[in-house]
């Protein structure tokens, strides 16, 4: 700690304590979680308090702390470090917030997994994101190892240095299986030059958005040859996949619990980076099929008896991979749904992306659809010129009524695609109605 001693580390405990009682006082009023705001009053009070925390936390010798919320900025970062207690920590980063959490956190291993466009009008360009992360990355260089996504050009072409030299301590992972790649590149094609020379990449195949098989036909970057890779992969809809995976230490067999192929590449990052810290393939294997859904993230809850199955949809790339799944999970039978589109800051104003999204993918695949939120009419109004009928499309903004109608007039299962801050409503009304734990619990 910096000079002042005892007189500092007090004024540092006082400043703790008091963002603790803010968080506890959050939770028992029934305003918010208490995901955000210990940390985000720590991180008003002391700037740097990850660092501080950090270093507290690795003379204490105690558990593993983890932002198992998911509120990954720098507040919620805090927030974990602040209530938990562990030598080590695994912490999920928002993309903007890497390079300030990891100057401070000190970490050993870096899992970039891909970088899409997320919010139109919060961040910019994925390519000024991507030299903020390869600034970074050249920074920790021989200090910090990485697990990077070779299907990624944008995070794969961070693992050379300017010579296009390898960097130490490198991995990559992804998919191998051609047999999974989609007919034809995706609305949602974001990553379409070369990071070294500008010029357009050319695809032998894609299978999410930009992540696939590459290279430049200018300058000659290729994609690099994964050490971990899917090389057999079979969807099986909701019930999740089996992955085949070859790996340095040989074949892994996965029984994934999750659905679509970003769970795949979700599950190849974790078997990398796990290799990498001295996990036995045959531990990984197991952990990954106990896997539960996040937050969110394909977890399914009964309303008025029907299972109501939650997926995320916040930006094309994700939508996509939603639908096509979807469409999987459907095979000629149609779907119910409830979509609901937001448009408050945490969602991003421009909601623009749907027009991005490939809805089409279910135009002949949808029984009913209700859409809400607050830019409901604008979600409806994408439907019908996705093809859907517009018989099917009801617009009811209330999170609450919106859900009810359709969970009545749902024949089965209904599939609800919500936005990020019209999960948090809907997780709070499932709560408040005694069908979900309130999410931080």
């Amino acid at each position: 700690m910096a000079a002042g001693g005892s007189q500092g580390g007090a004024l540092f405990g006082a400043k703790v304590a008091a963002s603790r009682a803010i968080g506890a006082a959050s939770r028992a009023s029934g305003r918010g979680g208490g995901t955000t705001l210990p940390g985000r009053v720590l991180l008003r009070l002391a700037p740097d308090a990850i660092a501080l925390i950090a270093a507290v936390l690795e003379a204490g010798g105690r558990h593993p702390v983890h932002n198992r919320a998911g509120s990954n900025m720098t507040w919620g970062v805090a927030t974990a470090l602040l209530e938990q207690r562990g030598r080590e920590g695994l912490f999920e980063v928002d993309e903007a917030w890497l390079p300030l959490v990891t100057a401070q956190l000190d970490p050993a291993l870096i899992v970039l997994g891909n970088l899409f466009r997320d919010q139109l009008d919060r961040y910019g360009e994925m390519e000024a994101l991507a030299d903020e992360w390869a600034r970074t990355v050249a920074e920790r260089s021989g200090r910090t190892a990485f697990v990077l996504n070779a299907d990624d050009p944008l995070i794969a072409d961070l693992g050379r240095d300017s010579e296009e030299r390898p960097r130490e301590g490198v991995a990559y992972f992804g998919i191998d299986d051609a047999s999974q790649a989609l007919p034809e590149l995706q609305h949602a094609f974001d990553a379409k030059h070369c990071r070294r020379c500008g010029h357009p990449y050319a695809y032998e195949r894609a299978f999410v958005g930009h992540l696939g098989h590459y290279s430049c036909p200018n300058c000659g970057a290729t994609r690099p040859r994964p050490d971990v890779a899917a090389t057999e992969i079979e969807l099986r809809g909701m019930e999740g996949s089996r992955v085949a995976v070859r790996t340095p230490a040989g074949e892994i067999c996965l029984e994934l619990p999750l659905p679509g192929l970003y769970n795949v590449y979700n599950a190849l990052a974790a078997v990398a980076a796990s290799l990498r810290l001295g996990v036995a393939p045959e531990r990984i294997a197991a952990a990954l099929g106990e896997m539960r859904a996040a937050f969110g993230r394909v977890e399914t809850i009964e309303v008025a008896g029907k299972p109501v199955s939650i997926l995320l949809i916040k930006n094309p790339a994700g939508a996509n991979e939603v639908l096509r799944t979807l469409r999987l999970e459907a095979g000629e039978g149609p779907v119910d749904l409830w979509i609901a589109l937001n448009d408050r800051i945490a969602d991003g104003r421009d909601v623009s992306w749907v027009w991005d999204a490939d809805f089409e993918l279910l135009a002949d695949r949808v029984r009913r659809v209700v859409c809400a939120g607050t830019r409901a009419p604008e979600m409806a109004l994408r439907l019908k010129y996705a093809g859907w009928p517009t018989e099917s499309i009801e617009v009811v903004p209330g999170i609450g009524a919106s859900l009810d109608r359709a969970v009545a007039a749902a024949e089965g299962r209904l599939f609800a695609l919500p936005t990020y801050t019209a999960l948090l409503e809907l997780r709070k009304l499932l709560a408040d109605r005694g069908l979900a734990k309130e999410f931080w619990r």
